[in-house]
């Protein structure tokens, strides 16, 4: 039975909301922030930086930023800790139960966001409504609940032992299915109990058995663990696409790390007539954006979610203030920082976004704050390298499974150079044709690159190592905490060679 026309009603509100949008994003904003100051000012948190008396002032905006300081992981995690073990009103007001484990920080320990009640309903749960509905409102065609969705979730594995009553660590897309109400079961697979199972390899297996069962018309993931799963299910099932086992397949909604890598892929796999790629930025630490048009041309900033946005240029001096929502250029790049109902106050996420529209905000990930490399003043973004390393497997019919790279400094006669780590889906015919292809991508997107490499006299082409199958499973097992699974992301750039050493000892 095809469930769309009446979803379609049901999500209708939701997507035409947004265009009331214009022209009042800052007071939208303003709202944000207000409800926010006073859900925290009863906190631990919100008396030691007087909320309640930034409420009271003429321009709570202003005061927020002057009195409350922007804040990285490291800052709260003592607070964050003693919240897992049970303390109440630190970060937010209550208990928090549950906890996301991220992405470790630069010192190797794992993140611990919290994930409150109100962070699920306002935020994470609401953001995948705004997902369904500008998907059903940009799509007319659609015919998404007349099958099912497969989604591909973490676990509640963790090397955390919380002291705190009840209360659950884990994946953020294990918390979301746990949580999720019941009857999202009936549009999707696989059960609750495959989706949480931790071990990815018994998961794997599973998860594409029940899909081949299933008519399959959406799928929600990170691309390149998702590619594990089509595959899987296509060697068990002896198809060879995507669009043979599940013809009624029509949209990936993707996030998590770039699609570009992996797009001519999944455009030889699913059927180019039907298939929607729709792009969602949904993190442990909030869901921010999602596509909202038929051809991505940036993600929609979600004002209304529970969270309140500053924009900090990326190439501003060290003293400079953030933006507001109002206050962002087009075709700019900034870091972004969040205040949320999951107590993260003035949040430094380490995520730089280019902006692509205004009033309201249109965005798209340009990469971490961490992720880049300018060992020779080259400003290697991430976006960049996503895009360089589609260009070329476009060029040379090579499929890239996972990929890093990271500077090699001059030696002897050798000039510096970039090296890359690629473990292949389907290797080029020729390495040093796919470095040439590389090359000159690179050379197109990024001007300070170009310059450095002009006439070979700063920087030398770059250096492709080809890893063996199963490299960078064996690292992420071995420094992802032991976990594998479709939430462990491959770090893709590196200003110094520390990850680029620790692979090769992996991988070669």
């Amino acid at each position: 039975m095809n469930y769309t026309p009446a979803a379609r009603l049901i999500f209708r509100r939701r997507g035409l909301r947004t265009d009331f949008w214009k022209g009042h994003s800052s007071e939208i904003q303003d709202a944000q922030l207000r409800w926010l100051l006073f859900r925290g000012a009863s906190t631990e948190y919100g008396k030691a930086h007087s909320f309640e008396q930034i409420l009271r002032s003429a321009n709570p905006a202003a005061g927020f930023a002057r009195t409350v300081p922007m804040v990285d992981y490291e800052r709260l995690r003592p607070l964050v800790m003693r919240m897992t073990d049970g303390e109440t009103d630190i970060l937010w007001p209550g208990h928090c139960h549950n906890f996301a484990q991220s992405s470790g920080t630069s010192g190797g320990r794992s993140k611990y966001i919290p994930i409150t009640p109100e962070s699920l309903k306002v935020n994470h749960f609401a953001g995948s409504a705004d997902v369904v509905a500008q998907y059903l409102r940009h799509f007319p065609e659609s015919r998404i609940f007349a099958g099912k969705g497969l989604i591909l979730g973490g676990s509640f594995e963790t090397m955390l032992h919380p002291k705190g009553h009840n209360v659950k660590v884990g994946d953020l897309s294990a918390t979301l299915i746990d949580r999720i109400p019941g009857m999202a079961d009936i549009f999707r697979v696989p059960d609750k109990k495959t989706a949480l199972l931790a071990d990815w390899n018994v998961k794997l297996d599973r998860l594409a058995h029940a899909a081949i069962k299933a008519d399959i018309t959406n799928i929600s993931g990170v691309p390149s663990w998702f590619l594990r799963v089509i595959r899987h299910a296509l060697e068990i099932s002896g198809r060879e696409h995507a669009y043979e086992l599940w013809p009624n397949l029509e949209v990936f909604f993707h996030g998590g790390i770039s699609f570009e890598p992996y797009r001519n892929e999944y455009q030889q796999l699913c059927d180019p007539a039907k298939m929607h790629y729709f792009e969602t930025y949904n993190a442990s630490e909030g869901f921010f954006a999602t596509q909202a048009s038929r051809d991505n041309d940036g993600m929609l900033l979600l004002i209304d979610n529970g969270i309140f946005y500053e924009f900090l240029p990326i190439d501003a001096p060290a003293d400079s203030h953030p933006l507001g929502v109002d206050e962002v250029e087009c075709g700019k790049i900034y870091e972004m920082i969040i205040t949320s109902c999951n107590g993260l106050w003035r949040y430094r996420i380490g995520d730089t976004v280019e902006i692509t529209g205004t009033d309201p905000v249109r965005l798209r990930v340009a990469g971490r704050t961490h992720s880049f490399i300018n060992a020779f003043g080259e400003e290697l973004m991430e976006s960049n390298a996503d895009q360089a390393i589609a260009e070329a497997s476009l060029i040379t019919g090579a499929h890239v499974r996972n990929y890093t790279a990271g500077p090699l400094y001059a030696c002897g006669r050798r000039k510096g150079r970039h090296q890359w780590l690629i473990e292949w889906e389907t290797p080029p015919t020729d390495s040093d044709e796919f470095a040439a292809a590389l090359d000159k991508a690179l050379r197109g997107l990024n001007s300070d690159y170009a310059a450095k490499r002009g006439g070979d006299i700063f920087l030398d082409s770059p250096e492709i190592i080809s890893l063996k199958s199963g490299s960078f499973d064996l690292w992420l097992s071995q420094h992802g905490n032991g976990k594998l699974g479709g939430q462990r992301k491959i770090p893709r750039l590196h200003n110094d060679r520390t990850v680029i050493e620790s692979l090769l000892q992996f991988g070669i």
